[in-house]
């Protein structure tokens, strides 16, 4: 079996009944974990509750991309899921037994991360407890249930449960991280609107020694899974990841059978591979969110927030970019930094990548499950010309895999005074390149702004703004589009507030303050 002997974290009885903290997350899964290490990292104090005593069970969001590598490197924990992972950039897409084509998602070079690293989530979690207990600011509680709450103006008074008793807290800031079954949610009377599909589908957790290369591999119509579809994965420890579509009218308690999931895996793999189950989940596709995130002091994250299809590895992404976005402005507002309203932005920024991810979710699932005979013939036709006419492989979707979003009219961006067609755009994740014999990214101030400044020519230094000079003969200048006398601020979160082909001091200071809230 499996390498990973799951964690079971002692439970401790609460000593504080009555107290006020800055900060509670509700859920210590990946997303809430993600975000008490954040805000630990920048020196705030958080308290984790949590109503189970160890990591996630099976494999979970496996598909890390290279915008969620980033971020833990900025929290510390990206070179062990680089290390432990399995590595991939390319994928090959097959209808019945012919492979239709395949592709390369990073094909340039000058880039730290691939494209992904494939991972059970349960390591990522015990890695992000590790790190949560060495900044001596988070107070994990496990066994720690929340079971009622009062959200108000100036706090969110929280119910406990557990095993010793009941006990209250208040949270100046509630961060609701709880999950798809999110009980805060629950007790919010916030209802998700979006989509329920009507089909369901297999995971299977394989252990098996098999020479498939690290790369994703997705079938239509394959041979040994006749009118379906099948995902193949690699994971760490000779676990491969399976997914079968198995049609609404499954029966969820008999496909979960192990012999019944056994048969299956054996029609993939033939006679010749052994192989061991170590974990079975059935689920159902849902693209849905809640209508606003931020509700006065409760914030909602990840899974409680918005639910995708697994295909495509939005779901585990898009949250953790979440507690990017929202951690540094949480941290801005505590300090006095920037005002209450900044958090609003939360709303404004991710809301809109979330309905990206479920756009692109949605239109994954209608061509994997086409609903009538002429949406079949349509997906059909399309993967028979993708086999031989390049224009058509755009069209095949077997999962339009994670991107990191773009703040498209975001009103903490600076505008353009200048045209600037080339590069990353306003409101995008700055790009990595190698720098100094490092990367770009590990140059930028973590907890604050950080100033590209490009070649000759550019203002002097903006207080409480970090500057890192880049030549203009580098890769980084290309990536940013950037010459002689260019400045580009990133934000604590490394996404692109402002654009200058010259500025000054003033500017600097003024778009830093935009992107704080503190001006319109």
């Amino acid at each position: 079996m499996a390498a990973f002997e799951p964690p079971h974290y002692p439970f401790r009885p609460a000593t504080d009944d009555g107290a006020r903290h800055r900060v509670v997350v509700a859920g210590g899964g990946l997303v809430g974990l993600t975000a008490a290490l954040d805000l630990a990292r920048r020196g705030q104090p958080v308290v984790v509750l949590d109503d189970d005593d160890t990591v996630s069970t099976g494999s979970r969001a496996i598909c890390f991309a290279k915008r969620t590598l980033e971020i833990y490197d900025r929290l510390g924990i990206g070179g062990a899921i680089r290390d432990k992972g399995t590595t991939w950039n390319t994928g090959r897409v097959y209808f019945g037994e012919r492979e239709v084509y395949g592709f390369d998602l990073l094909p340039e070079r000058g880039h730290r991360n691939p494209a992904f690293v494939n991972l059970q989530q349960y390591y990522v979690e015990h890695w992000l407890v590790e790190a949560c207990l060495a900044t001596g600011l988070v107070d994990l509680r496990w066994k720690h249930k929340v079971a009622g709450i009062v959200n108000g103006a100036d706090g969110v008074r929280l119910a406990v449960e557990t095993p010793a008793g009941n006990y209250s807290l208040t949270a100046d800031w509630l961060l609701a991280c709880d999950g798809a079954r999110s009980l805060v949610r629950e007790l919010l009377g916030l209802a998700f609107v979006g989509k329920v599909f009507r089909d369901r589908f297999l995971i299977a957790d394989v252990v098996m020694h098999a020479d498939f290369p690290a790369e994703r591999r997705f079938w239509f119509e394959p041979p040994f899974h006749r009118g379906g579809s099948v995902l193949l994965h690699r994971q760490a420890d000779d676990v491969w990841r399976i997914d079968f579509q198995l049609g609404w009218d499954a029966d969820p308690e008999v496909e979960r059978e192990p012999e019944r999931v056994r048969a299956r895996v054996r029609a993939m793999l033939g006679p010749a591979i052994p192989f061991e189950l170590e974990w079975v989940s059935i689920y159902t596709f849902r693209c849905r969110r809640i209508e606003k995130f931020r509700h006065g002091r409760t914030i909602f994250l990840g899974d409680a927030a918005h639910q995708v299809s697994p295909f495509g590895a939005r779901g585990g992404n898009g949250g953790v970019q979440d507690a990017d976005n929202l951690g540094w402005k949480l941290d801005a507002v505590i300090r006095g930094e920037a005002p209450a309203t900044l958090l609003d932005t939360y709303d404004i920024e991710r809301i809109p990548a979330t309905d990206e991810n479920i756009l692109n979710s949605t239109r994954s699932t209608d061509f994997i499950t086409p609903k009538n005979e002429a949406a079949r013939a349509y997906r059909d036709a399309v993967l028979e010309l993708a086999a031989r006419h390049d224009f058509a492989r755009p069209l095949v979707n077997s999962g339009r895999l994670s991107r990191p979003a773009v703040l498209h009219n975001s009103p903490l961006s600076t505008p353009d005074e200048a045209p600037w067609a080339d590069g990353a755009p306003l409101g995008a994740a700055a790009p990595d390149a190698p720098l100094d014999n490092g990367f770009l990214l590990d140059r930028t101030d973590p907890n604050g702004f950080t100033l590209l400044v490009f070649g000759e020519g550019a203002p002097g230094g903006v207080p409480g703004v970090k500057r890192v000079n880049v030549p203009v003969a580098s890769v980084a200048a290309e990536r940013y589009g950037a010459g002689t006398g260019n400045a580009v601020l990133l934000r604590p979160d490394q996404h692109v507030a402002a654009r200058w082909r010259r500025c000054d001091p003033a500017a600097i200071g003024h778009a830093r303050d935009r992107a704080l809230g503190r001006v319109a």
